[in-house]
């Protein structure tokens, strides 16, 4: 089967990229929009996504790989959310600025774009390609 490919969205005052690193692996909670949430559900492990600062910085600082699939959200009370635990693959060696990602017009369709306050969204393959690219990722990530 094919890995896809996502970005998940972290304002990094509250969890940031060093974090991650810091700690391996780590549930993704605390996503509280529906369609955010279909697309954790969808996730399979192995599925890889870029981690994004969003609100600071606004530039992708990161990936990470789908560790453990979806399963019910320990921040969430009502039970109706899940999280997916996400394990670092590595740093961006460059990371890519929203302005970047704006100015390229091989992007214009990403979510990211269209979709700003969706904190975790499905990237096609080619997407994720270029922006492997644009941010100087090397091998096969």
């Amino acid at each position: 089967m094919a890995r896809a490919y996502w970005l998940v969205k972290s304002e990094p005052d509250a969890f940031s990229w060093d974090q991650q690193v810091a700690n391996g692996v780590e549930p993704w909670t605390g996503v509280r929009n529906a369609q955010a949430a279909n697309n954790l559900k969808a996730m399979q492990k192995g599925d890889r996504a870029f981690f994004y600062h969003s609100n600071i910085g606004k530039e992708i600082v990161g990936i990470v790989e789908v560790a453990r699939t979806a399963y019910p959200d320990p921040t969430d009370e009502t039970g109706r959310w899940v999280c997916v635990d996400m394990k670092t693959v590595g740093p961006v060696p460059k990371p890519v600025s929203l302005a970047t990602i704006k100015e390229t017009t091989a992007l214009a369709e990403i979510a990211l774009i269209r979709q700003s306050r969706l904190s975790v969204m499905s990237i096609t393959a080619e997407h994720w390609a270029l922006l492997c690219k644009m941010g100087g990722v090397k091998g096969k990530a």
